[in-house]
């Protein structure tokens, strides 16, 4: 029996396991070192996130991305260039190869419970047995997509994950749902691809981030002071407390974390669609059908007048939701053990469930720990604390 099972390798799991790694924790991490960022988001897309908030997180931060691209000669800087996703993967996955080479790149189809831990299955067969298990799985199980859109065949609706590559659409007509970030950089790129876009959203407006004021100017420093994902005093108490705000009542909880840092693409993307791609905004999708191999999506406005958007395939860029039933890897004896709100776990301050020794790190932990647990930046809080704490757990053990 082995100390801990880590099951995904993205910046939380790969951050978590080099933390393990040096305080002596016997482990073993599951996954494909950065898929979600490899293989789920499109190539030639930036990063929202500031460079200076953009790394993973060794126990001694001697390895952040500005180290990182110092190294290899690429243009960086804390606060005003975006991060290109090639360049954030590549840092991911140097950080894998220093840090956690021991990474194996294989699927965890079975987790269930067993005398003083738990059984964990692969997909090859193998059988491991571990007191404790931490799940940092990402986001790659919880793409959501509308119901109006959820009937249509796959050939003709798919989620914004599903695409790395966009050359496949070139010469096609593509609706893209959604008024976010990966809405907005979707759209620019399938437009630059050379696919006939559309971006169709609920919102009345598209929101872009303003970009930085540089140099910025001290009273400004102080009235909005920088953080990992957000400008402001709101912003330091979300980065610098977690711990506290697990403590708030569980409403404002809930409301802080769907409504801080609402969809909203990055400033650098405008020029790359505004007057490129044509805005449908402040509609609802009422019905969506295929006919004569086209989706028909029929769009209402606010005063209730419909017209009908053609395309030959939909891209809902509509985000994702936690669900821990998603999470079929789970034994059903473990998911019902599982205290939850909103289908996320209710987790104490060490990221435990209420399944003694299941741990949740990442987006499924933000309704506990706040907004930063979304962003990669909340792997610099998660990581040194569940480590220690299982570190702890080990001796004892």
């Amino acid at each position: 029996m082995i100390d801990a099972v880590v099951i995904g390798a993205g910046p939380y799991g790969l951050s978590l396991a080099s933390h393990l790694k040096a305080r002596g924790v016997e482990f073993r991490i599951f996954g494909n070192p950065m898929q979600t960022w490899l293989a789920n988001m499109p190539k030639g897309m930036r990063l929202k996130s500031e460079g200076f908030a953009s790394c993973l997180y060794d126990p001694t931060g001697s390895f952040t991305l500005s180290d990182y691209c110092r190294q290899e000669g690429i243009p960086y800087a804390d606060v005003g260039l975006p991060v290109n996703l090639e360049t954030f993967c590549s840092y991911g996955m140097a950080f894998q190869r220093k840090f956690v080479p021991g990474v194996e790149n294989r699927v965890v189809i079975s987790v269930t419970k067993a005398d003083n831990g738990f059984r964990v299955e692969l997909a090859d067969g193998e059988v491991i047995s571990a007191r404790r298990v931490v799940a940092a799985v990402g986001l790659t199980h919880f793409a959501y997509v509308p119901p109006e859109l959820s009937g249509l065949d796959p050939e003709y609706v798919s989620h914004s994950s599903r695409h790395h590559a966009l050359d496949g659409f070139r010469g096609r007509e593509v609706a893209v749902i959604g008024a976010g970030a990966s809405a907005v950089d979707l759209a620019a790129l399938l437009h630059e691809a050379g696919a006939v876009t559309h971006l169709v959203a609920r919102k009345p407006a598209i929101k872009f981030h303003s970009p930085p004021e540089l140099p910025t100017p001290t009273w400004k420093k102080i009235r909005y002071p920088v953080t990992g994902i957000g400008h402001g005093w709101e912003f330091v108490f979300y980065t610098k407390g977690p711990l506290l705000f697990r403590h708030i009542p569980e409403q404002y909880r809930l409301k802080a974390v769907r409504n801080v840092l609402g969809p909203a693409p990055g400033w650098f993307v405008r020029d790359q669609v505004v007057g490129k791609v044509p805005f449908h905004l402040g509609v609802n999708i009422t019905e969506a059908k295929v006919a004569n191999g086209r989706v028909n999506l029929q769009l209402t406005n606010g005063s209730g007048t419909p017209h009908t958007l053609q395309a030959d395939h939909v891209i809902a860029a509509t985000g994702y939701r936690v669900d821990l039933q998603r999470l079929t890897f789970l034994d059903q004896k473990i998911q019902q053990g599982i205290q939850s709100v909103e289908h996320t776990p209710v987790l104490s301050s060490n990221f435990e469930s209420t399944v003694p020794g299941l741990y949740f790190v990442g987006t499924s932990a933000a309704n506990t720990f706040g907004p930063v647990l979304r962003f990669a930046f909340g792997a610099g809080f998660a990581a040194p604390r569940v480590a220690r704490h299982l570190a702890s757990a080990a001796r004892r053990s």
